[in-house]
């Protein structure tokens, strides 16, 4: 088993596990504190983000559950519900998650915040477990992809507009993300959807 430390604390790579080993290392750090992803035999191990993290995901989550609501959607948000897939070899926690209509069995859309990288392929993960959309923020930035299914292969695109939540101001969204006070940038981002 490899170990490699990125230059930050905050993650821990392991490599060479299996399945087996993953579950029984998940049950002995099954406590407050820290996020465990799995691929392909590496566990990710992160120390739980800081303020700077959640803020920006607790905004994105505002804004946008303010958007599902004026737009009329069924949606659930399933927040950083577990996903995993033993004949996958992949467990993940989004940072937020959520159903945009009713009786689905996952997530339409997982978004995930970056502050510290590296670490698993989340992208490859999220594949395999059928999302089929993604959303990174990263520098003030979003970046939307999409799954596609061609013949038997899934990848993701990378899109201008988002398909699953479509309508959607994305500049607009990011805009009001990167806002330094939230409430401003609720009101703004209300303001500029209801026009």
């Amino acid at each position: 088993m490899t170990i490699a430390l990125d230059q930050k604390p905050s993650l821990m790579l392991f490599e060479a596990l299996t399945w087996r080993e993953f579950k029984a290392v998940e049950q002995l750090l099954d406590r407050p504190g820290y996020r465990l992803s799995f691929l392909d035999g590496m566990l990710e191990i992160r120390q739980m983000p800081g303020e700077p993290h959640e803020t920006v995901k607790e905004r994105i989550g505002a804004l946008l559950e303010l958007y599902l609501i004026i737009a009329g959607f069924d949606f659930t948000p399933t927040g950083s519900t577990t996903l995993e897939s033993e004949s996958g070899l992949v467990k993940r926690e989004a940072d937020k998650s959520y159903k945009l209509a009713p009786g689905r069995s996952r997530p339409d859309l997982a978004i995930e915040v970056v502050f510290t990288s590296g670490g698993i392929n989340k992208l490859e993960a999220y594949k395999r477990l059928k999302i089929s959309e993604v959303w990174f923020w990263e520098d003030g930035v979003l970046e939307v992809y999409h799954l596609r299914s061609e013949g038997d292969q899934l990848r993701y695109e990378k899109i201008l507009n988002s398909e699953a939540v479509p309508g959607l101001d994305l500049e607009l969204l990011s805009r009001c993300i990167n806002m330094v006070n939230h409430v401003d940038a609720i009101k703004t981002f209300q303001q500029a959807i209801q026009q």
